[in-house]
């Protein structure tokens, strides 16, 4: 079965924390950025790199999207999440403006 297609830039972010580039990865959020990891919030550019070294890329996270699909303005993704930080089912509610991330929140599905 292949992979769901996934819409820019969620794609490109995608491959990015797949192949370990945080650089890249990060740099989808902009300096105001939000990410929600199960309710705990990080805002802003340095946040998110603070998380991301411990939680996201910087644990060898991969990301494997299940199903794809869009709830109003914003891109549901289902995946499987591995890393050495935690791994299991997760759902990925992006907010995109453009090509850039604007929010990510990380929920179970």
């Amino acid at each position: 079965m292949s992979a769901p297609a996934l819409p820019s830039p969620v794609a490109e972010f995608v491959a990015a924390v797949n192949r370990g580039d945080a650089a890249a990865a990060l740099a989808f959020f902009g300096r105001d950025g939000v990410v929600d990891d199960w309710g705990t919030r990080h805002v802003g550019a340095a946040a998110i790199a603070q998380w991301s070294a411990r939680e996201f890329v910087g644990a060898r996270g991969r990301l494997t999207p299940t199903r794809v699909g869009r709830d109003g303005g914003r891109i549901v993704v289902d995946a499987g999440w591995r890393s050495d930080f935690y791994s299991g089912d997760s759902r990925f509610v992006f907010t995109v403006d453009g090509a850039r991330i604007r929010e990510m929140r990380i929920v179970g599905h």
